[in-house]
């Protein structure tokens, strides 16, 4: 007997409405958190990052390899020794860190950012100039709301 209170027209349109509810919920916050942020920048031009925007510093790869390179000695073999040394200290987090520096120019240069700061939302869009990333997003969902 409890198989028709189950299936009541009530308890049906409560369940239909709580769905619709969180579907609505789902694409409202998939729309605001849809944006993919990318921040091209270097050490001479601070940004102020958003969270959950990636940040790339193109001189980044040239600032680790000073840092490997400092204070090295004349003689090119005990050089190399010692900067296969700091490599080895380093350990993967070295490794992952020179990776992802050179990841980023690499994946910057593909964008064909022409200068920076530059914001870029989603792929499609680039906000050259603005150092406040909160801001440059806003500019973008400002055009697109204008952008059909």
């Amino acid at each position: 007997m409890t198989a028709p209170l189950f299936y009541s027209i009530p308890r049906l349109g409560v369940t239909r409405i709580a769905c619709a509810g969180g579907l609505l919920l789902c694409l409202l916050c998939q729309t605001a958190s849809a944006a993919n942020v990318l921040v091209v920048t270097d050490s001479h031009h601070p940004v102020q990052p958003a969270a959950g925007a990636r940040v790339v510093e193109l001189d980044l790869p040239e600032r680790i390899e000073a840092e490997l390179a400092a204070s090295l000695p004349n003689d090119p073999n005990r050089a190399t020794a010692i900067v296969q040394q700091r490599l080895r200290d380093g350990g993967q987090a070295l490794q992952r860190r020179i990776g992802s520096a050179y990841q980023g120019v690499a994946d910057a240069w593909g964008l064909g950012i022409a200068k920076v700061p530059a914001v870029v939302v989603d792929r499609r869009y680039v906000v050259y100039g603005e150092p406040d990333v909160a801001r440059a997003v806003a500019r973008v969902e400002a055009h697109r709301r204008t952008q059909p």
